[in-house]
């Protein structure tokens, strides 16, 4: 059983139908997801991420688990009963077995101290389980590469990142702001953050997702023409466009990026509100702009940034290379002069030039400290 999972995930390709691979990796990620959510309930203190807890309906996640869990049980003894890949959905109904040992979706949650050292364990549930179930569902129906599975090669790759980037989120965020605070602290003006708070909510959201753009604008493009760009190429290594792409980031490049965009929001006193608001945007365009979509919103791709001028920007393409910077507004990359001018529609190819970053999380974490590029 192990070694035809690990055959599994090892590998790539579509999952042939009819042979109960589809509805097993199904089963298998909903137990998994159970399996870490029951860990999450138990050591709620250690594993979930304290600006998260607050928001929850407890009763509403526990509503989730009890529904995955018969998801995930139901269809994986189906596939055992009638045959269908036992191995896989063997393990998965395992899975949901052990959640249901450690106490499933009635483990009661009793008070704990809300400053201990965390891993957003939860963070990482949610988001994987949002990010899938939208995703995966839109780029099949709008694929712009209709012969590019799910599966694709070096989607390992990109999940370990996906899942790192995701599990540290306690450590990023406490040292961006640190950062931010040690650095920035200084340029606070209550004149300047009561001006900000006053403007109407959506001229505050223009503001802060202009404001963030224009730092994310050239803090990238400092990305590709610097030294940093050591840095940066593990984010561009990647050859195959989809929603999990854009999770292939070097962790400093991460915490870099993360610092000098909250920078100006912080300065300028921007309200929780208006920040939420922000994390929701950039959060969704992070992903959709990599899918597999094809999608160009006709003049609007001129102002917004799109996942066709996004994946202009991953091109190997000679017009494409260092070009479209933007991560929101696509005018800023007009307006500076570095906007891509193809005649063709989409690129043929991504990746970086000369295909010098090696695959492998770990490879792509010692990367910029050994290239001698």
């Amino acid at each position: 059983m192990l070694q035809k999972l690990n055959e599994l995930t090892e590998g790539h390709g579509p999952l042939q139908k009819g042979e109960g691979l589809i509805t097993g990796v199904i089963a298998l990620s909903l137990g998994i997801l159970c399996l870490l959510g029951v860990l999450a309930f138990h050591f709620p203190q250690y594993l979930t991420t304290p600006e998260l807890r607050k928001s929850y309906d407890v009763e509403v996640i526990r509503t989730v688990m009890f529904v995955a869990m018969v998801l995930a049980g139901g269809v994986s003894l189906v596939n055992v009963l009638f045959n269908r890949a036992r191995w896989l959905s063997g393990f998965a109904f395992l899975l949901v077995v052990l959640t249901a040992v450690l106490g499933g979706h009635k483990v009661p949650v009793n008070d704990f101290a809300d400053n201990t050292p965390y891993i957003g364990l939860d963070w990482f549930i949610l988001d994987l389980l949002g990010s899938s179930l939208i995703f995966i569902f839109v780029e099949k129906l709008f694929a712009l590469r209709k012969d590019q599975p799910v599966f694709r090669p070096e989607w390992q790759t990109d999940f370990n990142h996906f899942i790192v980037n995701h599990m540290v989120v306690g450590f990023i965020m406490l040292a961006t702001n640190l950062f931010v605070h040690k650095l920035f602290g200084w340029a606070a003006k209550d004149g300047i953050q009561a001006w900000v708070r006053d403007l109407p909510f959506f001229v505050a959201v223009f503001l802060i997702v202009l404001v963030a753009d224009l730092v994310q604008y050239w803090t990238h493009r400092a990305y590709h023409e610097t030294f940093l760009w050591r840095l940066h190429a593990v984010h561009h290594s990647a050859k195959h466009m989809d929603w999990m792409a854009g999770s292939r980031q070097h962790i400093l490049e991460l915490i870099i990026t993360r610092t000098l965009v909250l920078a100006p929001i912080f300065v300028l006193g921007f309200s929780k509100e208006v920040i939420d608001t922000y994390i929701v945007i950039v959060g969704f365009q992070a992903v959709f702009n990599h899918a597999n979509v094809s999608v160009r919103l006709g003049p609007l791709r001129y102002v917004i940034v799109t996942p066709n001028f996004h994946h202009w920007h991953h091109s190997q393409d000679q017009e494409a290379l260092d070009r479209n910077y933007a991560a929101h507004f696509a005018f800023i990359d007009y307006l500076f002069g570095t906007a891509v001018k193809s005649t063709k529609l989409w690129p043929e190819h991504y990746g970086v030039l000369g295909d010098y970053v090696p695959d492998g999380f770990m490879k792509q974490l010692k990367f910029p400290f050994v290239w001698k590029g």
